[in-house]
């Protein structure tokens, strides 16, 4: 079973083992908004207590931290060079931690204590579950599972509330693949459904999939049927199709 963690950008799995899920942590951001010209505090032990607490109240088998754990590409910060093994040696002392490397995660495997797993960026399949970070093609083994999770895209969903302001919030995803392109890319057609998780960095800002898109980001993009996606807040609040929330938006300018 796959549930997302009430108003948190958390996924619980739960099969053999109970896996709590979480994707593009980015520590070290903080860095990269210093060099232009944003000083805030660093951020790594506020996330890292977050994540305590919901261990201690789930008590999961294992967490898995899906891709994007550091943030500065190509270089790795003295930032994360100092917060990031601490990070995950506070973690793993509570928990099995396995990451999937993301497109940020350079240097990561040099960074991990003792007893931290650092899995393929193809990703892995455990409890017939495929896990990848998004950024390039899974193995193939992760697309023949029944269901995939992925990060990468912070999906997002831009509203306007009442005082016509339009912020972006985060939500969850839940899409079947395009059997075509899997079948173009694979050489075999899989109608598997896959969820795109939100960030758990609040600073990342999010992808608005109700917007135009001008870069794919990876195979993600196409490799899903965004149409028929069924998007989720963190709160559960079920917005209803991609294409549903587009045609929403669509009405009062055709009026």
């Amino acid at each position: 079973m796959i549930s997302p963690v009430f108003d948190a950008p958390l996924l619980l799995v739960e099969g053999e083992e109970r896996v709590l899920v979480a994707a593009d942590l980015h520590l070290g951001l903080e860095h990269e908004l210093w060099l232009g010209g944003v000083s805030i505090p660093s951020q790594t032990e506020k996330i890292l207590v977050r994540l305590l607490g919901f261990l201690a109240e789930i008590k999961p088998d294992r967490l898995l931290l899906l891709g994007d754990i550091k943030h500065n590409v190509p270089r790795t910060s003295w930032q994360e060079k100092r917060e990031i093994p601490e990070f995950l040696r506070r973690l793993s002392a509570q928990v099995l931690v396995e990451i999937v490397p993301g497109n940020h995660d350079s240097n990561l495997a040099d960074m991990a204590p003792l007893g931290t797993r650092v899995r393929p960026s193809s990703g892995f399949v455990l409890d017939g579950v495929g896990y990848f970070h998004g950024h390039t093609w899974p193995d193939e083994k992760v697309m023949h599972a029944d269901s995939l999770v992925a990060g990468h895209l912070h999906p997002a969903i831009r509203l306007k509330d009442p005082l016509g302001h339009s912020p972006s919030r985060p939500v969850w995803a839940k899409a079947l693949l395009m059997s075509r392109v899997v079948q173009e890319h694979y050489g075999f057609a899989s109608g598997s459904e896959i969820i795109i998780a939100p960030a758990f960095n609040i600073l990342c800002g999010g992808l608005p999939l109700n917007e135009p898109v001008e870069e794919m980001r990876g195979p993600l993009l196409a490799m899903a049927d965004w149409d028929g996606a069924r998007i989720y807040l963190l709160d559960g609040t079920d917005l209803g199709t991609l294409a549903e929330i587009k045609a929403a938006q669509r009405k009062p300018a055709e009026k």
